[in-house]
């Protein structure tokens, strides 16, 4: 069971629809999928409902979260901010939105990796400077050396009202010597490691920043009407009618005000790192990141697969509805007729109700609903985007044999996960992970599959297009593109939830770079003046 919150984040605020026992969000998940982190939304646009866009903009990211989602607006002095549990659909109402007035926006719709699901954790985060007055962030990825940051600045004074990293990103930026929030974050950002890319409302500004790896996508559209928007999708640009105009440049401050866009792109490059799940999961076939359609990518993952791991079929099946693109990709490369053979309930997935003894047996029955008239007597390939624990892929093939599949073939469009992420996403621990317990032979054995073929590492990068130096890979091969702190990568979901209590804190470990490196031009700045 997860700890309550410490002692000393005393102004948390009450929780909502919770658990009365842990005071935590009482989620089911039935599924055994990686689970994204956050997505992120933002826009400058005096003359639209700002608002309204950032709703459907959150709404177009909700696969990247759904424990909770939040909207802050400004007007050029107030902040309005509005946080709640749940989906973006069941956050907001048309009362609710008419009250967010302003020319800028940002969003977040949140799975929780550092932090637990709390509302207090729920983004945006407002936060104060003495000098520079409020601003408002919203932050996807995961910063691997928060914790000894948050205790360094815990002892130095800092109060903390959330437990999550986000929120250190805000407090270390606060804490840095600068004029202008511009200032503060390229300090900060020389002080962390790991993913962000963040967006930050100011009265005046909408910021968005990426961290020098570039691991989380962030983009940047425009509307017709002129206005900005940063999107951690392009899916989501579409949406709200914008169009495309160019990505986030690794370790890249851009500022969006009246005057328009400016680009701050000061600190020294650094290897690039986007994580390779965007490609083969996370991200919505729909959207397009570094140049490349992500539907696209995938039916080429199908097509390598098919190469690499043929196998004699009737059909093909994939697991809906993320790897759909690569099971026709297989089927186009292995000439054998593509189908479907499982039906979706989209809506149960995740529920915040309880299923009783009965429906906890039923399992993955709650989850996909198979076609008996098109499975039975035939031998079915069915392909997935990958397997974590396992948890889900055995009932799967067993629901396929039961009704009548006479053989069941299981590929998986990625390379096998033996390693868990430190990044920013969820997953399993180390030996959690059935890559990392069992061989190929072996978790076939265990799935009850005829057989079972992943795609290779070189297969991936030839169908995305990138070379492995250009991607973060660590789920597959243990070689992250940052320092893994062993305390932090043993607990590190709930490594803040302890600070102060039970568990001494990891000593602070500096991170620093030559501050010449990142001093700015403060008279080229145009967001001094945010009071």
């Amino acid at each position: 069971m997860e700890r309550a919150a410490s002692a000393t984040h005393n102004s948390i605020r009450p929780l909502d629809n919770l658990s009365s026992e842990t005071g935590y969000a009482a989620t089911l998940y039935i599924d055994d999928k990686l689970h994204e982190e956050c997505g992120v939304f933002g826009v400058w646009a005096p003359d639209e409902d700002v608002a309204r866009l950032t709703y459907f903009g959150l709404y177009a990211l909700q696969h990247r979260g759904q424990e909770s989602a939040g909207i802050a607006t400004t007007d050029g002095e107030t902040l309005m901010l509005r946080t709640r549990m749940g989906l973006v659909s069941t956050a907001f109402d048309e009362e609710s939105l008419s009250g967010l007035k302003g020319h800028a926006a940002i969003g977040h719709t949140r799975y929780s990796t550092t932090g637990s699901s709390r509302l207090c954790n729920a983004q945006p985060l407002r936060l104060d400077d003495p000098n520079l007055g409020w601003l408002a962030l919203a932050h996807n990825g995961n910063v691997t050396n928060a914790e000894p940051l948050h205790a360094e600045l815990a002892a130095e004074g800092v109060n903390f009202e959330t437990t999550s990293d986000s929120e250190v990103i805000g407090k270390l930026a606060i804490a840095s010597h600068g004029a202008n929030w511009v200032t503060k974050y390229r300090r900060a950002m020389s002080r962390l490691t790991g993913a962000y890319s963040l967006a930050l409302l100011t009265p005046t500004h909408l910021l968005a920043i990426r961290d020098p790896m570039a691991i989380r996508p962030l983009c940047i559209g425009r509307l017709p009407s002129g206005g900005w928007v940063v999107s951690s999708e392009s899916c989501a640009l579409m949406t709200v009618g914008a169009h495309f105009i160019r990505e986030v440049e690794a370790g890249e401050i851009v500022i969006i005000g009246a005057e328009g866009l400016t680009s701050y792109a000061d600190l020294p490059k650094a290897e690039q790192a986007l994580c390779v799940f965007e490609y083969i999961y996370f991200a919505r076939p729909d959207s397009v990141i570094n140049k490349v359609s992500l539907y696209t990518a995938r039916q080429n993952m199908g097509r390598e697969l098919a190469r690499e791991h043929p196998a004699e079929a009737d059909i093909v099946i994939g697991v809906p509805d993320s790897a759909t693109p690569a099971a026709i990709g297989y089927s186009l490369q292995s000439g054998i007729p593509y189908t479907e053979g499982l039906i979706k309930n989209r809506y149960i997935g995740r529920t915040f109700i309880q299923p009783d003894q009965h429906l906890r047996e039923r399992g993955i029955g709650l989850k996909f609903n198979p076609l008996p008239e098109v499975l039975s007597g035939k031998r079915v390939i069915v392909v997935d985007d990958s397997i974590v624990r396992g948890t889900t892929t055995k009932p799967i093939v067993e629901l396929l044999r039961r009704s009548g599949a006479t053989e069941v073939h299981v590929r998986i469009h990625s390379p096998a996960m033996s390693h868990p992420c430190y990044l920013g996403v969820d997953t399993a621990r180390r030996e959690e992970l059935i890559a990392h317990r069992m061989s190929v032979e072996e978790i076939a054995r265990h799935i009850g599959a005829d057989s079972l073929g992943y795609l290779s590492l070189p297969g991936l990068f030839s169908a995305v297009g990138q070379g492995g130096d250009q991607l973060c890979s660590g789920c597959f091969t243990g070689n992250y593109p940052v320092p893994v702190q062993m305390e932090f990568a043993t607990d590190h979901k709930l490594a803040m939830e302890y600070v102060g209590e039970d568990k001494p804190p990891a000593p602070p470990r500096r991170l620093e770079l030559d501050v010449d490196q990142v001093e700015m031009d403060l008279d080229r700045i145009p967001v001094g003046a945010d009071h």
